[in-house]
């Protein structure tokens, strides 16, 4: 079938560029309202795209019309935010945060998801996640009449938990299968890591 995306609606493009590009990988994005309560909401239009400097990308739409997504006006308003990496076990937690709350309301605080300072880092993370990066608003492409924010973070600090850690001949990597992040699929699925896969690079 050859799908030609300018008879699909925006909705209908949704769908199958969800459906077909996967599994993709989740930012759990924390940010600080106004008042001092932490947002937190998850992101599947996600991606590392640079090392130097380092670099990554999240597509953010709207609540609404007019309305702005909580993450996006914090973000904007601040200038940082802390991006998550979920595990396997925080699946639930993760996808209650993603229900709209009204602007203020803490989904840490409603959906019970324990965060932690982190050192001199103006915002905390979740303290389950395996990984986590600090990172300030670098730049954005508006796509479309919604418009669709394509905003670049770059990332300033990370934190890794030590257990997911190893040391292969003097030098330190992070195991995949350690992390176990979620991956998103279309609809209401998700997926998890199976079996792993290894490849050396061609000469």
């Amino acid at each position: 079938m050859d799908i030609q995306f300018t008879d699909k609606t925006p909705l209908e493009r949704y769908h199958l560029l969800t459906q077909s590009v996967i599994p993709r990988p989740i930012a759990w994005i924390l940010t600080s309202d106004e008042d001092g309560s932490i947002n937190l909401a998850p992101y599947s239009f996600f991606a590392p795209v640079s090392s130097e400097p380092p670099t990554l990308v999240v597509s953010m739409g709207k609540k609404s019309a007019d309305v702005e997504k909580d993450s996006y006006r914090n973000l904007k308003r601040s200038g940082w935010c802390v991006v998550n990496i979920a595990h396997l076990e925080q699946l639930e937690a993760m996808n209650m945060s993603s229900a709209t709350l009204e602007a203020g309301e803490s989904e840490s605080e409603a959906f019970g998801i324990e965060l932690s300072p982190e050192g001199n880092w103006p915002l905390p993370r979740v303290a389950a996640a395996p990984v986590a990066y600090l990172c300030r608003y670098q730049q954005q492409v508006d796509l479309g009449a919604g418009p669709q924010h394509v905003v670049f973070l770059q990332i300033e600090r990370m934190y890794v938990d030590e257990g997911v850690m190893v040391d292969n001949n003097g030098r330190f990597e992070l195991n995949s299968e350690m992390i176990n992040p979620i991956g998103r699929l279309g609809a209401g699925e998700y997926a998890m890591m199976g079996e792993r896969i290894k490849r050396g690079r061609p000469d």
